[in-house]
């Protein structure tokens, strides 16, 4: 794991601040489940703080290992906890801390923490970071989902139950090729004002998506946490990984 204190101060968004060899547990100030941040981390043991996501991290017993943010929502008693070479203060304004935090992180994938389930906008700014790059892959935990964005121009191989939701949002006009899905997606023209594939589902234990370009969010039950690392991280999982 690597962290670049020379860009502590600079206000670029896009200097590369985490590097990790494993995935990373993304924590941002919205909502968090009891359950959330410790299933994230026995996956992705690196834990990085979106600002205010710092003080859930210190409630929780957990001390992140990057705070990242125009830290506006880092209250002093937070700050003063947390070791100075730890945060890093990005001012500007033009994006969210969780956008600032994504784009700051390399690692082979993220699960973010936090992001759903509180203010609307600012589950939608989350779902905008995902399909803007350049961005490591991102999985986002929620209550009763788990969302993230498919790959362009790359196979997405997912181990479901059948029977299992599949839902697909465009977040723009995306073209795909669908294998074990009850409605088959080929042909279809996605657009968010146009066609959506919400409320789709699996016929049998292995759906294959392909899309011709990003955009495309994939929305599936939070039970298949493991199964969307696995598809969309290509990242195997321990024997051990904790029961979601």
């Amino acid at each position: 794991m690597f962290f670049d204190n020379q860009n502590r101060n600079n206000g670029l968004n896009e200097a590369m601040i985490v590097e990790a060899a494993t995935l990373v547990t993304l924590l941002g100030g919205g909502e968090l489940g009891s359950a959330d941040l410790g299933l994230a981390l026995k996956r992705a043991p690196t834990l990085v703080a979106a600002d205010g996501g710092a003080v859930a991290a210190l409630r929780a017993g957990r001390m992140p290992d990057a705070v990242i943010g125009d830290l506006d929502s880092l209250p002093d008693d937070a700050r003063s906890a947390i070791a100075d070479q730890s945060i890093f203060h990005l001012p500007e304004q033009d994006t969210t801390d969780f956008d600032k935090a994504l784009r700051a992180i390399s690692a082979p994938g993220v699960i973010a923490v936090g992001c759903m389930g509180g203010r609307l906008d600012h589950e939608l700014a989350a779902f905008h970071s995902m399909i803007s790059p350049p961005v490591p892959p991102c999985i986002l935990l929620g209550q009763r989902d788990v969302i993230f964005s498919a790959p362009a121009q790359a196979n997405l191989e997912l181990a479901l139950d059948p029977g299992a939701r599949v839902s697909l949002f465009p977040m723009l006009p995306v073209h795909g090729q669908s294998t074990g899905l009850r409605w088959p997606i080929e042909g279809l023209d996605f657009a968010p004002d146009r066609r959506i594939g919400t409320s789709n589902e699996a016929t049998d234990g292995a759906v294959k998506l392909r899309f011709g370009s990003a955009g495309m969010l994939v929305i599936l039950p939070r039970r298949y946490l493991d199964a969307a690392i696995a598809g969309r991280f290509g990242f195997p999982l321990s024997s051990d990984a904790a029961k979601v």
